[in-house]
């Protein structure tokens, strides 16, 4: 099949056009790839914009997209944006492959482990640090426990989508002397494979012969289902 990459945002003609060839049959793989970036104004309106285009291509369109490649390169964002596209990524039945190239800071961590299969590349790195909040925050207990359980959240999340320790997590998320002026770590592609938060180190072309093995491993159990 036809394979369509697709980078967001997306204006509405490169919409249209896409779903007019799905629905002319031109495309038999369609792979989605985004690049999220961080620290302007228009970082939670790209993430908005990415969870629309999922929605309206990869799950309105399932029934011609056969597998997902996210690309990430971002130095985080708001968690609530972030942890929503990781769960409806991880959600999903279709093959899917991350790949991280630059840096899949943050927020960017559950999103790169939300695929069924996460590459990175060896000089990309990831950045594992404890909740934090810009702006004015209210000191009271509340807001502790508030944090508490956002951390929570997505230690579960990562550990659930992944093979390292949550105790390894938690340890390098409140490691001292590698950030400036907060705690946290910095670990690059062979230590994210070794720490097993990555599958594998790879790139590109390593990424997207992963996916289309997966999804021509899927057409071959679906052919072979008597059902």
């Amino acid at each position: 099949g036809q394979l369509v990459q697709l980078a967001a945002p997306m204006d509405d003609a490169g919409k249209e056009r896409l779903k007019n060839r799905i629905r002319n049959g031109n495309v038999g793989s369609v792979i989605l790839a985004f690049s999220a970036t961080a620290g302007n104004d228009t970082q939670r309106d790209t993430e908005v914009e990415v969870y629309n285009e999922l929605q309206r291509v990869a799950v309105e369109e399932s029934r011609d997209i056969e597998g997902l490649l996210v690309i990430l390169n971002t130095v985080g964002g708001d968690i609530e944006a972030g942890l929503a596209l990781a769960e409806l990524i991880a959600g999903m039945e279709k093959p899917t492959v991350s790949l991280v190239l630059g840096g899949g800071h943050s927020i960017g961590v559950p999103l790169a482990v939300a695929a069924k299969k996460c590459f990175i590349a060896p000089t990309a790195s990831m950045t594992l640090h404890p909740v934090r909040m810009n702006g004015t925050v209210l000191g009271v207990p509340q807001i502790s426990a508030y944090f508490e359980r956002i951390q929570d959240s997505i230690v579960d999340f990562i550990t659930a989508n992944c093979q390292i320790d949550p105790d390894t997590l938690r340890t390098l998320m409140q490691r001292n002397g590698q950030l400036m002026g907060e705690a946290g770590s910095v670990v690059y592609g062979p230590e994210a494979v070794e720490l097993g938060l990555c599958d594998r180190l790879g790139s590109l072309r390593e990424a997207l012969c992963c996916l289309h093995q997966m999804i021509a491993d899927k057409r071959n159990r679906i052919e072979g289902d008597p059902a």
